[in-house]
């Protein structure tokens, strides 16, 4: 075994024994999504929403929380717990690199989320109708992008964050805003034009729309994918330029 699947197993483990950061990371997504089924008015069709449900319009934005949830709640504060205990620092003495920790995480974590979409996914379908994406391949692209810029956004915070707890208030004060624009509270279909327009721009709320699409049968717009890689250069570079071992 390498040390980045040696690593990565190990990562798991621990991982899976902090039954707090398992549920907010890996089970709220599906559960929010199961309740949410269950309120009848969210399988009635909408005129609104062009004949759509709102269980419909809804999986897509359960699905970018997901990876919201595990980016900023369990990635970030790992990092910022790692550093605060000195494990990074003590890691940087053996043979296996810090960055192969890096790896170790986010190999871990798009496992963790993959897994959590492809539950959500068949949550919708047999318990609630919902339609599979039409166009596959744009919805796995559109997944894969949305997963590369929130984790850039969480190790970001892990950067900047001197504490594990101070790790969770910064990605909560970010996840917020960017499940609004995502769609959580107000659909992007019922926006305004100045606020489907910032919507346009932010991580989610592209990734939400690129999602969308791809469950119509459609490929995304170049603008929405664009975006999804600015922000995954972007927040990448900052952290890589602020993160700190120790």
């Amino acid at each position: 075994m390498s040390a980045l699947t040696r690593l990565t197993v190990t990562e798991t483990k621990l991982f899976l024994r902090e039954p707090i950061v398992v549920f907010f990371a890996v089970t709220f997504a599906p559960l929010l999504l199961t309740i949410l089924g269950l309120v009848p008015s969210m399988r009635e069709p909408v005129a609104e929403l062009g004949g759509l449900r709102m269980i419909d319009v809804y999986l897509p934005i359960i699905v970018a929380m997901g990876i919201a949830l595990f980016a900023l709640s369990g990635l970030s504060q790992l990092f910022a717990s790692y550093r605060e205990k000195g494990v990074l620092r003590r890691l940087r003495t053996t043979p296996v690199q810090p960055v192969v920790m890096i790896g170790a995480q986010l190999l871990m974590a798009t496992v963790f989320s993959v897994l959590t979409m492809l539950v959500m996914l068949a949550i919708g379908r047999l318990a609630f109708d919902v339609s599979l994406p039409g166009q596959v391949a744009a919805y796995l692209l559109t997944y894969l992008l949305v997963a590369l810029a929130l984790f850039a956004i969480g190790l970001l915070v892990a950067a900047v964050a001197p504490t594990a707890r101070s790790a969770g208030a910064i990605g909560s004060l970010v996840f917020f805003p960017l499940m609004f624009f995502a769609g959580l509270w107000l659909p992007r279909a019922t926006m305004n034009d100045i606020l489907r327009t910032i919507s346009d721009v932010t991580p989610l709320g592209a990734g939400v729309q690129a999602l969308q699409d791809a469950t119509a049968g459609h490929w995304p717009q170049p603008l929405h994918l664009i975006v999804l890689l600015g922000w995954t250069v972007v927040a990448g570079g900052l952290a890589a330029r602020w993160f700190r071992w120790e």
